[in-house]
Order: structure tokens, then C-alpha cells, then sequence
């Protein structure tokens, strides 16, 4: 089985923590949710505030050893204040160094140039946050999804089957989801 670890705060964007942890789980994947604080955190949805998530962990208490993979959801409040958060970065830069897949969507790449780990790679975000990538040294293309290396980056919700797809696969979980969510099997 698979471990998979997001990391979010209040303030996410709620169809990409909530829809790729669904499609994570029901593919097999035990699914750990991390924050700053227990408790829940809320989404954002809509313009407006949505639903809430039980935190399993919070980052003080998580080791990369113990996951396959790191998800990072956007939203524009999310990022901004995890990248404030000295834990939040070293974890992304150790399952960075330990080459395993981090996934990044939306707003979430921020936490990826403040960890100081798109210099030279080929990344996607949000419109807005494209130039803090290119100064970070990433090389900005407007994809659905976008693989280089370990990093796994997708724009929009819009994008968040391909990019789920796109994370399963890296970690070869043995199936693969058309663009409109629906599972396609690994032989197809």
C-alpha cells in the first residue's frame, strides 16, 4: 500500500486536497493529512469559506521515511502561509532529496521555490505565481500536468485528474485516470 502525505492549512483549495486524496484512496493509498495545528482546517471554495478537514498529523510530528509521496494542494491563502513555516519546507526538501514524487498544484509550487527546488526544472502553477517560479530559476510552461524529475505540477482544478493520474503513476499504483476522472486500467 502506498503512503501518501498532504500537507495543508486553512485556507485550501477545497476540490484539491478533497478530490485527489478521494481518488488516492479509493485507488488503495492510505492517505495522511498534515498541518501546523490539530484539529481541522478549513477550505476555501467558491470565494468563500467551504469545508473542513480532520488533521491526522500535525508537521511536527510527520518523517518523510514513513510516505511514498508528498501532495501539496493550491488555494492562494494555503501556500503562502505554509511557506512561512520552516518544518513545511524542510520536509518538502527531504522528500525532495529522497527523489520521491511531490506533487504541486496551483498556488502549491510557491512552497516548491521556497524550498529552493525548481531551479532548472520544468514546472506549472496558477497564472499569478508563474513569474516567482521563473525567478526561482523554473522553467514556466502553461500543461494540464508537468513531470520533471520527482515534481509533479498541474495549474487549475481543472487539471486535478491528470494530475492525480499523473501522481499515480509515478508511484506505479497500477491504474490511470482519463481526463474526466474515470479509471482507465493499466492494460488499456
Amino acid at each position: 500500500m502506498k503512503r501518501i502525505l498532504i500537507i495543508a492549512t486553512d485556507g485550501f483549495e477545497q476540490s484539491e486536497l478533497m478530490e485527489p486524496k478521494k481518488l488516492l484512496e479509493e485507488a488503495g493509498a492510505e492517505v495522511t493529512v498534515a498541518s501546523l495545528d490539530d484539529g481541522e482546517i478549513k477550505g476555501w471554495k467558491d470565494k468563500n469559506w467551504g469545508d473542513s478537514v480532520k488533521v491526522d498529523l500535525t508537521v511536527d510530528e510527520v518523517a518523510e521515511g514513513d510516505y511514498d509521496a508528498l501532495l501539496l494542494p493550491g488555494g492562494q491563502m494555503n501556500p503562502d502561509i505554509l511557506r512561512m513555516n520552516d518544518t513545511v519546507i524542510d520536509l518538502i526538501k527531504q522528500f525532495d532529496g529522497a527523489n520521491k514524487p511531490i506533487a504541486a498544484i496551483c498556488h502549491a509550487p510557491w512552497l516548491l521555490a521556497e524550498a529552493g527546488i525548481i531551479d532548472g526544472k520544468t514546472v506549472t502553477g496558477w497564472p499569478s505565481i508563474r513569474t516567482d517560479l521563473k525567478n526561482a530559476g523554473g522553467e514556466v510552461v502553461d500543461k494540464t500536468v508537468t513531470v520533471d524529475g520527482n515534481l509533479i505540477t498541474s495549474r487549475n482544478p481543472d487539471d486535478i485528474p491528470a494530475f492525480t493520474s499523473t501522481l499515480m503513476s509515478a508511484l506505479k499504483m497500477g491504474e490511470k485516470l482519463a481526463e474526466n476522472g474515470q479509471r482507465i486500467p493499466e492494460n488499456a
